[in-house]
Parts: C-alpha cells; sequence; structure tokens
C-alpha cells in the first residue's frame, strides 16, 4: 500500500509552508508499507531554534487550512527536534546537527521517496536523491 492521496496532499502543503520560512532540505518519506501509525514522514531542517519554531509555526497553519487536525506537537520548548503529528502525516523539524546526528533518511533508505515541487527540496537534497514518483492510492 502507498501513501493515500491525502497524505502525499498534506504533505506537500507542509513543505510548502515550510519552504516560505526558508526550510532547508525537505525530504518526504512513504513509510506506508512499514508503518501502520502513519503513510508519510516529511523530514524539515532549520538553522536554530527560532527557524525551527518558525517552521512549525507555518507547518500548523497550513494544515490547520487543509483541514488536518493535530494529534500531537513534541519538542518545541527546545525546538531541535519538533515532532508533529497530523495521523498520516508525521514532521520532523529538526535542527540541522539534529538531523545529522539521527539521520532519519538512513534509517528508512528503503523506503519510498514522494516527489517534492523541485522549489521546495534542498539544492544539496535535490542533488543527492533521484527523483521519485509521487504515490497515491487508498490504503485498504
Amino acid at each position: 500500500m502507498a501513501a493515500t492521496e491525502r497524505a502525499v496532499e498534506l504533505t506537500i502543503a507542509a513543505a510548502r509552508a515550510a519552504a516560505e520560512k526558508k526550510a532547508e532540505e525537505s525530504i518526504a518519506i512513504d513509510v506506508s508499507e512499514r508503518l501502520a501509525l502513519t503513510d508519510v514522514f516529511l523530514v524539515l531542517s532549520g538553522g536554530g531554534d527560532r527557524q525551527v519554531r518558525a517552521i512549525v509555526d507555518a507547518v500548523e497553519e497550513a494544515m490547520a487550512r487543509a483541514g488536518a487536525k493535530r494529534r500531537m506537537r513534541e519538542g518545541l520548548e527546545e525546538a531541535h527536534w519538533v515532532l508533529l503529528d497530523y495521523d498520516e502525516l508525521m514532521i520532523h523539524v529538526q535542527q540541522a546537527e539534529d538531523r545529522e546526528y539521527y539521520g532519519l533518511e538512513r534509517l528508512w533508505k528503503d523506503c519510498p521517496l514522494i516527489a517534492l515541487p523541485p522549489e521546495l527540496v534542498g539544492i544539496a537534497r535535490a542533488a543527492e536523491a533521484p527523483e521519485a514518483p509521487a504515490t497515491s492510492g487508498a490504503r485498504g
């Protein structure tokens, strides 16, 4: 089963909001076949705690406009790694050092990527990863 169309739509909306706050190296990983609790991990980087908080605020506003209900938010106080849970989409906003250390992309490297519009992907990430086709379909 691939990520649902709704999950992909929310992922793109969240990535677009994050890009407006200069999020770096946006990557969307389709974890639907590996995890029962979500379809997509969206991983974003910010330069420091202020930028991480700004990215989180923008993403939460975009998700509210899209009609998505946040189930949980963790890590905002220190803003090194903030996790936003929207059921079918989990958003990880990390400071660059934390992202490199924890390496979510390495942990989930066997999962397919979801193509984000080119203007939303960090230059470094776009050069490293081949573009994966957007996935859609119903879960059942």
